[in-house]
């Protein structure tokens, strides 16, 4: 069975889930030292003391495992954006805080867990789940902000809305974007701020 086959990560049974929680978190330790491509499913197994056989059970492929840490670093980025949303009173300081807390993410983990933040920039790239469901999600949260905008009075209503938060989307990939991110690192502090202004003013009635 091939390392990089594609494959959603899976349980093979409730019961056995603290093994897979094992493998997961033997996983994100290596990861984390060697990075992704250099780790391979027999490293895994000899990390745990585990055969490969073994691993297999619960997992399809290393790309599975991968899915799965991947998956819970996303995961903690959208709960970060959910929670600044959440804590602002208008459509527009939603948005800033967004875009924010996105980009202030995204650079924390490229700074401080960098093998991580390449398993993100990697599934990006390549298209897994984990990435698309993270794309995704943000898309709503930006829909739900400019649907509340539109309502209040806020922002303008002329522009079809998917065509709308499709423009803004393309504004913020270049910084919310972990494969993109690690290119315009020296823009984190001024481009969410700069760019906010500027979608903000065109969002405007």
């Amino acid at each position: 069975m091939s390392e990089n086959e594609s494959s959603v990560p899976q349980s093979r049974g409730p019961a056995e889930h603290s093994v897979r929680e094992q493998i997961v978190e033997a996983a994100e330790a290596h990861f984390s030292h060697y990075g992704y491509e250099k780790t391979t499913v027999s490293d895994l197994a000899k990390a745990i003391g585990f055969s490969k056989a073994y691993i297999y059970k619960f997992f399809d492929s290393k790309q599975a495992i991968g899915e799965a840490i991947c998956a819970k670093t996303l995961s903690t980025m959208i709960a970060a954006v959910e929670r600044a949303v959440a804590d602002a009173t208008t459509p527009s300081e939603k948005f800033r805080r967004m875009f924010k807390t996105l980009v202030e993410t995204g650079a924390g983990l490229f700074f401080n867990e960098r093998k991580l933040y390449d398993i993100a920039a990697y599934s990006a790239g390549e298209g897994w789940p984990s990435a698309r469901s993270y794309c995704e999600r943000i898309r709503e949260i930006l829909t739900e902000v400019v649907r509340e905008g539109r309502e209040s009075g806020e922002f303008e209503r002329k522009t079809p809305l998917d065509e709308t938060v499709h423009a803004v989307d393309l504004v913020m990939q270049p910084y919310v974007n972990p494969l993109q991110l690690q290119y315009n690192l020296d823009l984190v502090e001024e481009a969410p701020v700069q760019l906010s202004n500027l979608v903000l003013r065109s969002l405007a009635p």
